[in-house]
Order: C-alpha cells, then sequence, then structure tokens
C-alpha cells in the first residue's frame, strides 16, 4: 500500500504537530467514532501501543490531510456517508461497519475511546459487515422516499382518527382511505345528520388537511417518477416483474454498482428476504424469512411480488410457469416470500447486465 501523504486540499488551513507516539504510529488501520462535535481516533503503533486522539469537528479534514494513506474505519451512522466520501477525497481507503458487527468487538464500559477502539479491531476483520458509501444522489433519493413515507404514515394516522371520531358520533366508515375520503365529503355535505356546528367545522378542517396530505404524496410520487426515467440503473429494475419506479428508485438508491456483494443471495440476505436458519449437529434447520436489513424496501419487494403472483396465472413465460408450479406446492404467503427473494436476486444480477432476458 503505497504509504505517501494525500495531496492537502484548500481547506486544510491547520498543520498538526503529530506527537512521538503518533509519528509511530501505524497508519495503515484507523478506528474512527464519529459524532456531531467530538471526534475519536484509535491507532496502534508498530509495537501495538495503543495511540488515542480527540479531534473537534473543524480539525477533522485538517488532521487526516496530513496523515499517510490509511484504511480508515467507521461505524455507518448518522453523518458516515460524509465523511467516508471526504476522507475518501484524501487518499485514504474508508470503510463503513454495521454498527451491530462492531458492538461484538468492544471491550470494558461503553465510551468513544472503546468505540473507536471496537472500530479498529473490527476493520481488519476478513469477514466484516460493511456498508456501500453513498454519493449525494443516492441520499438525495432516500430522503425523498422518507418524506414520502411519513406523508403515507400520517396519512394512515389522520384516517384512523377521523373514523375513530365518526363512530363516536354513531357514524360508521368502512376501513380504507377511499371509503374515509368519500364517506366525509357525503357527511360534510348531510345538513340533517347529528353532527354539531363545532363537529362539523372540526371535520372539514381535518377533511382538507387529508386532501392537502394527499396532494403532497402524488407530487413526491411524481417526483420520484421523473428520477426514475432520469436513472439509468432504476430504468433497467423498471423491467422486472413487479418492479414499478418506488421500489426501482429505492433499490437503485440502495444497492449502488452491486460490488459490495459477492453473488445475489448475499443481497436478498441483506433485506432479510431468504430463510432464517438455526442449525446444528450438521442438521439444516430453515425457518421464516429473518426479517433483517431494511424494512421498507423488503415491504415493497414482498408487495410487488404479491402483485406478479395474482397475475401469472395462464401466462406461459418461464417465471410465470415456475410462479403457477410453486403456488401449488407451497402456501399463499410462502410463495410471496419465495417470489420476492427471486425478484431481489434478479434484480441484484440485473444491474450488472444489459438487459432482462426473464427467469
Amino acid at each position: 500500500m503505497d504509504s505517501s501523504p494525500p495531496q492537502a486540499v484548500s481547506y486544510c488551513t491547520r498543520e498538526f504537530k503529530r506527537s512521538d507516539e503518533e509519528s509511530e504510529m501505524n497508519s495503515n488501520v484507523v478506528g474512527l467514532d464519529t459524532a456531531k462535535s467530538i471526534f475519536h481516533v484509535y491507532s496502534q503503533t508498530a509495537t501495538d501501543k495503543p495511540v488515542k486522539k480527540k479531534l473537534k469537528r473543524a480539525e477533522m479534514l485538517s488532521y487526516f490531510a496530513n496523515l499517510p494513506v490509511s484504511l480508515i474505519g467507521l461505524e455507518a451512522c448518522g453523518g458516515a456517508h460524509y465523511w467516508a466520501r471526504e476522507l475518501a477525497k484524501l487518499g485514504h481507503e474508508v470503510v463503513l461497519l454495521n454498527a451491530k458487527f462492531v458492538k461484538a468487538f468492544v471491550v470494558g464500559n461503553k465510551n468513544d475511546f472503546n468505540d473507536a477502539e471496537a472500530i479498529f479491531t473490527a476493520v481488519t476483520r476478513p469477514n466484516k459487515r460493511t456498508v456501500a458509501v453513498k454519493d449525494d444522489a443516492q441520499q438525495d433519493m432516500q430522503m425523498l422516499h422518507r418524506l414520502r413515507q411519513e406523508r403515507v404514515a400520517e396519512r394512515t394516522a389522520l384516517a384512523n382518527q377521523m373514523r375513530g371520531f365518526l363512530a363516536e358520533r354513531g357514524i360508521v366508515l368502512a376501513a380504507g382511505l377511499n371509503s374515509v375520503r368519500k364517506g366525509l365529503a357525503l357527511i360534510l355535505e348531510d345538513a340533517d345528520n347529528t353532527l354539531t356546528s363545532t363537529g362539523r367545522e372540526l371535520f372539514a378542517e381535518q377533511y382538507q388537511r387529508l386532501v392537502a396530505i394527499d396532494a403532497d404524496i402524488k407530487a413526491h410520487e411524481q417526483r420520484i417518477s421523473r428520477l426514475c426515467e432520469q436513472n439509468t440503473l432504476s430504468k433497467r429494475f423498471r423491467e422486472v416483474p413487479g418492479v414499478g419506479p418506488i421500489t426501482a428508485t429505492i433499490l437503485a438508491s440502495d444497492i449502488g454498482d452491486g460490488k459490495g456483494y459477492n453473488r445475489a443471495r448475499d443481497y436478498a440476505a441483506s433485506l432479510g428476504v431468504v430463510p432464517r436458519q438455526h442449525s446444528s449437529g450438521d442438521k439444516q434447520v430453515l425457518l421464516g424469512i429473518s426479517k433483517r436489513g431494511n424494512h421498507y424496501l423488503r415491504t415493497l419487494l414482498i408487495h410487488g411480488a404479491r402483485s406478479v403472483l395474482k397475475v401469472c396465472s395462464g401466462k406461459t413465460d418461464p417465471l410465470s410457469r415456475w410462479l403457477q408450479a410453486l403456488i401449488e406446492r407451497k402456501r399463499s404467503f410462502n410463495s410471496i416470500c419465495i417470489n420476492s427473494s427471486k425478484g431481489t436476486k434478479i434484480v441484484s444480477t440485473y444491474n450488472q447486465v444489459d438487459t432482462y432476458e426473464g427467469a
């Protein structure tokens, strides 16, 4: 590994005078515990003597700019992707680690330097659980999805709340958003029902709020569709059965180039759509899906798999024939989970090829 210092950047204005221990530090590996304002660095000298350093936020980039090229480990937490990108610009190799993986290496009580030491130990493991560094475009897409998801949850809560308030007044609406939209509008127009003037006014305000939330969600979905058409990888994912613009864009922002996974099944496992294993004594025991990883993305994939299963009857393409045989020998939800796992593997492979050729 090249140990020459990376070229300094314009924002590195402060020169650090390193102590004798830091001068002897084995800078090829560094554990970095990040926070909002104070950061903790842990490394070791050639004689395995610990070297610990506390940095303020303004000192971070100038310190690492004057450090020889290193392998830097960080926990994948808030702000980690930003620091990973910035440190990579300085020439360092940056690895983001799953926080659950790092936890096993903490020795003693939890404190910042012990966390940094655990990261230092974990980043050198051969089978470490890493997280791909996301660029600004990927984070923008994930933010858009989170904003939409927040509004969908708010709309569901509001609809349930209105149904509850109406039930207290002897007016019962069927479950579902469409029932609430249509029913509440008719109730407000009906001057002969038992609503008081104050109650009618409050329900009218909440109905307008529901309309506004619907408009926000529609605007988010239109933006997602536009971004899907602008992104080459998302457009290719759209060709996979059961994948629409919402699923395609979040998949593209999550998987990236896919190089963080050795095989397609690894990506399916990271999303928790493969069986959980509890084996011993050379006896294989497979349970239900593990439900690890991104809950939102797993939900979209399962809904997409359900939609494909509903329309596969009578079709003669290879995937539909496979699904028809699957339905005959498995229960409905098992078939959905198996199909979602297969779809995830197809997507993981598909971002490395030019066209989708079926399954």
